[in-house]
């Protein structure tokens, strides 16, 4: 865990946000998918999460494990290890290039991607897998993986956390990002999810929901999760596009290709964006820190 503030990372995924623009520009990308899981990876691989930069593990070894199920949405991941230093954030100027890792799907061999990903519903058995063996080989340290809620109609996902739950493994993080939108339709036209958290409850998960874009509700429910016994599920509620207005909540903004002049006017509209959401976030914080009374530190 590293002690970055919730400004560092709003900082951060800004600035991956940019670079999720800028890959639209290049070939393309799941543009819309990714800006809604930008704050999630940044929040973990920022702060929530320890991963060794060399990789190590080993007996014993308290390291964590991230893996992204929802693979389209490589942008944000790509963005946010490049912004992190894991690294040279030039590199994503390669995006599609065929002399360079920077691809439609995770590829592990970047920096910081732990597993090819991109099949949806595939990921979730991997860190069952990866969960148990941690255990077996009696390491510490947690497996997160991070799904798309439209990516729950696949019956593997259930599948694997009926073995989670058998097993009791309270090693195993499943994320799901819910933006409400599966490619270019709405989850509740299309196969309802609703209740999602008692379901998700009801396949044997402990189970929560954060708001996946707000730092300090993140870092308050990450920092205090603790194995009890069963897996873990946490409902992010995100929106898609989310730091570029034009976008959010846009079923028809999944995969986008702009052209120059679009990137340029995108990328002014997303500072703008983040400069008002930074300015009522420093707001809510000052308030907060009155809130607290004289001689009592609020942690940002």
């Amino acid at each position: 865990m590293t002690h970055r503030s919730d400004d560092e990372l709003r900082a951060i995924a800004h600035a991956a946000r940019r670079h999720v623009i800028e890959m639209s520009a290049s070939g393309g990308c799941f543009a819309g998918s990714a800006l809604s899981c930008v704050d999630l990876i940044a929040e973990l691989y920022g702060r929530t999460l320890h991963i060794p930069r060399d990789g190590a593990g080993g007996a014993g070894a308290a390291r964590d494990h991230f893996l992204l199920s929802k693979g389209h949405a490589v942008p944000a991941l790509y963005a946010v290890l490049a912004r992190l230093g894991w690294f040279d954030a030039a590199r994503l100027r390669n995006h599609l290039d065929v002399d360079d890792h920077i691809y439609w799907h995770p590829n592990a061999e970047l920096p910081g991607v732990e597993f090819h990903s991109g099949s949806l519903g595939h990921a979730p058995a991997i860190a069952v897998g990866l969960a148990l063996a941690k255990r077996s080989a009696d390491e510490a340290g947690r497996v997160v993986v991070l799904a798309g809620d439209g990516e729950l109609n696949e019956g593997s996902v259930w599948e694997a956390l009926l073995v989670a739950a058998a097993h009791r493994l309270d090693n195993l993080w499943l994320i799901v990002d819910r933006n409400r939108i599966q490619a270019n339709l709405r989850t509740e036209a299309l196969v309802p999810l609703e209740p999602l958290s008692g379901k998700l409850a009801a396949f044997g998960c402990e189970t929560h929901t954060v708001n996946g874009h707000d730092f300090a509700a993140m870092r308050a429910l990450f920092r205090h999760l603790a194995p009890a016994g069963r897996p873990l599920a946490i409902v992010a509620n995100t929106v898609r596009g989310k730091g570029l207005p034009s976008h959010e909540d846009r079923a028809d903004r999944w995969f986008v290709r702009a052209s120059r002049a679009e990137t340029e006017d995108w990328l002014r509209e997303a500072d703008a964006e983040y400069g008002r959401e930074r300015e009522a976030a420093m707001a809510g914080d000052a308030i907060g820190a009155v809130a607290a009374g004289p001689g009592i530190a609020v942690a940002s």
